[in-house]
């Protein structure tokens, strides 16, 4: 498994905030997800590839910075 850190645009309630996890948790049951909305930070611990990780967030239609 690996630390991945994010920046995720176009969180702004929690809603929101649980349909990044949960898009995270469906491609890993097994991450490990921590979410710093005021921040826009998404850090995960998961053995998924980083571009699968930031691909399951983009089609919960949030930006994530490159």
């Amino acid at each position: 498994m690996s630390q991945q850190t994010f920046t995720v645009q176009g969180m702004t309630c929690g809603h929101c905030e649980r349909a990044v996890q949960t898009a995270i948790k469906t491609l890993d049951p097994q991450a490990e997800v921590r979410i710093d909305r005021a921040q826009n930070l998404v850090e995960v611990n998961t053995a998924q590839p980083r571009e699968a990780v930031a691909a399951a967030i983009r089609e919960e239609g949030y930006q994530v910075a490159a």
